[in-house]
């Protein structure tokens, strides 16, 4: 099998790891990948949205799978440039990826079928945005419609935080065109969680589940970001929960879908708000996370080629997923200053270390090679993912790694996963 993936952060790193190891692998490419994928993949210098190129390559390479890894790929309609050719692509369409780059479809679709998820309004007038905070108070959800790099979410404790998240947005015009239209929430108490699930349009394959951790800070304090870590499985959400969850959320989302003539295949991924009252949806996206496929893939037992062929060809029915009897931790490495502004260019030292151990990989998220260094290459920059036979293990085994790694600027959350500890029997 010939295989192109499409991306260039930790989350298309872990697809590249997992795929490669499929007993059918032939050639392998990436674009435009990064300085891990390429220890993989042959890269190519297409960018990630760019379908026409993408779809191109594909056809001239004989690509017999194309993974798509990105939102934004997604939102531009990079699967369906590729079926055009007779692409086999693991990723929805444009038209179903709407469930994540189009806040406002979601939460009207949630609403129609009677998925439980928190009050919203949407807003297209930045007054009448404003008025309606006001109205409603503090704390409060200010969301970007459109897709924001995981960073257009404002959980807003205060009306002033709230004016100024919906300014920034509809005014200042921080996320571009997905700050266009606002979604309003109610404010939500809880605890996160993220569950992903394997579908061809009609059968579900659920995946252990898995939490991240978005905000910059420790305690969960400060802007968020693309995520700082991850840890699965997560002990907030046991098998009973997964179930409810295909029942009361998942279902019923792809059943709606395809009744609206986008049917969805590929992975869905729901973030749900958790507490003594049950749970609600957060929000869709509509591929792998970031970082939390850096835990899940690990502990994937099944050949990852062969799932997603099943994807494309409607027979997931004829899988089951297995999975390793361990847990898993990924704590991310930024660069000094993420999510705002930050020096690239820095040179990384000490992953090399990281080959030598059992259980732990290094997956890239932003990295490149000048003048034969390796060196950071954007916010994120490494993922160090470690697996052991128990989460608190996974944790120690992640620190005790990382340390192996150095770049100037290094930063990274010095919590990760202690939240799912006290959820622990």
């Amino acid at each position: 099998m010939r295989v192109l993936v499409v991306g260039e952060g930790g989350r298309e790193h872990a697809l590249t790891w997992a795929i490669s190891q499929s007993p059918s692998i032939g050639a392998m490419f990436a674009a435009p990948g990064n300085a891990g994928m390429a220890q993989l993949a042959e890269c190519v210098p297409i960018g990630a949205e760019d379908g026409a190129s993408l779809a191109a390559f594909a056809e001239e390479q004989q690509i017999d799978l194309a993974v798509i890894g990105p939102d934004g790929a997604l939102a531009v309609g990079v699967v369906d440039q590729m079926h055009k050719r007779g692409i086999r692509s693991f990723g929805p369409t444009q038209a179903a990826a709407r469930i994540e780059y189009s806040k406002a479809f979601a939460k009207q679709l949630m609403t129609e079928e009677g998925v439980p998820t928190a009050a919203y309004r949407v807003f297209l007038d930045i007054d009448e945005a404003k008025s309606y905070v006001r109205d409603q108070g503090a704390p409060i959800v200010v969301k970007a419609d459109g897709l924001a790099a995981g960073k257009g979410v404002a959980v807003c404790h205060t009306l002033d935080e709230a004016i100024a998240a919906v300014e920034e947005r509809m005014l200042d015009g921080v996320f571009g065109e997905a700050g266009n239209a606002v979604v309003i929430e109610e404010y939500m108490e809880g605890e996160e969680a993220s569950v992903f699930t394997f579908t061809d349009g009609e059968t579900l394959r659920t995946l252990v589940s898995t939490q991240d951790h978005k905000q910059i800070f420790e305690g969960d304090e400060g802007p968020n970001t693309g995520g700082m870590g991850a840890y699965a499985p997560a002990p907030l959400v046991d098998h009973a929960l997964l179930q409810e969850v295909d029942r009361t959320v998942v279902e019923p989302t792809i059943r709606a879908l395809a009744a609206r003539g986008c049917p969805y295949r590929g992975v869905l991924y729901t973030g749900l708000m958790i507490n003594e009252d049950g749970h609600k949806v957060v929000e869709f996206n509509s591929r792998f996370g970031d970082p939390e496929t850096q835990v899940l893939l690990p502990l994937l037992k099944n050949d990852l080629l062969e799932v997603m062929l099943a994807v494309c060809d409607g027979s997931l029915s004829d899988i089951r997923l297995d999975w390793h009897s361990k847990a898993a931790t990924c704590v991310v490495l930024a660069s000094e200053g993420y999510p705002g502004v930050y020096e690239k260019g820095k040179v990384i030292t000490g992953l090399d270390n990281l080959q030598e151990m059992d259980d732990i990989i290094a997956f890239h998220a932003n990295t490149a090679v000048r003048d034969g260094h390796l060196v950071t290459n954007g916010g994120r920059v490494v993922g160090v993912t470690a697996m052991a036979s128990d989460l608190p293990s996974s944790i120690d085994r992640a620190y005790e790694a990382l340390e192996s790694v150095s770049f100037d600027g290094k930063y990274y959350r010095k919590d990760i996963g202690q939240k799912a500890l006290k959820n622990l029997v």
